[in-house]
């Protein structure tokens, strides 16, 4: 018995192993459910039917029940993906731009593309689903941060005037975001750029 049971042992080890593969493709699986999900919300609204947003991932609806069992945990998955997206790409942007003010613009822009989405979902944000709750402090909890560190290295480069607060520039760009989503004409990213260039200090 002894034998059998350190066989069992060694066996769940080894499923323990080859799980752990499984597991990254499910992650992958479930960035790719959520990217397709964020595009068709924008497109066709929260109400999408789900096998729009199956073969705008090349899955079958199966699958995105399997992740996402009610529209509300979609959702929710949709909009900190989203806001992982963004915090994740500060970082990278100031690493990688030629520099910190085109960080900054560069930041901004993916910015407006998370407000689209987010306005989008705003109706259903408001609901009483608890797990909607927390979603806007974990937004300003995350963004607000990365929107500090970009605009401190752009002032610290003498690029922008240094009196800017990351929590107000980023409720301007959300107000001139506000019905970008139901007016095709109204171009709410070139009234961002305009405030972007705004910041620039005078020679």
């Amino acid at each position: 018995m002894k034998d059998g049971q350190e066989v069992t042992r060694d066996g769940g080890g080894a499923a323990g192993h080859a799980a752990r593969p499984k597991r990254a493709d499910a992650r992958r699986n479930e960035k790719t459910l959520l990217d397709a999900a964020a595009a068709v919300f924008v497109r066709s609204g929260v109400e999408a039917p789900v096998r729009d947003i199956a073969a705008e991932a090349g899955v079958g609806t199966a699958t995105i029940y399997r992740h996402f069992p009610t529209r509300a945990d979609l959702i929710i998955g949709v909009y900190r993906h989203q806001v992982e997206a963004c915090a994740e790409a500060g970082p990278a942007l100031l690493a990688s731009a030629p520099t910190p003010y085109d960080a900054l613009a560069r930041w901004i822009d993916l910015f407006v593309d998370f407000l689209v989405t987010k306005h989008g979902l705003a109706g259903v944000l408001q609901s009483d689903n608890a797990g909607f709750e927390a979603l806007h402090t974990y937004f300003l909890d995350r963004l607000v941060p990365v929107c500090t560190d970009l605009l401190a290295a752009a002032s610290t480069a003498g690029e922008i005037h240094s009196d800017v607060r990351a929590i107000a520039l980023m409720r301007g760009v959300g107000n001139l975001c506000i019905g970008a989503e139901n007016d095709p004409r109204y171009d709410a990213r070139q009234l961002v750029g305009l405030l972007i260039r705004g910041l620039r200090g005078r020679d």
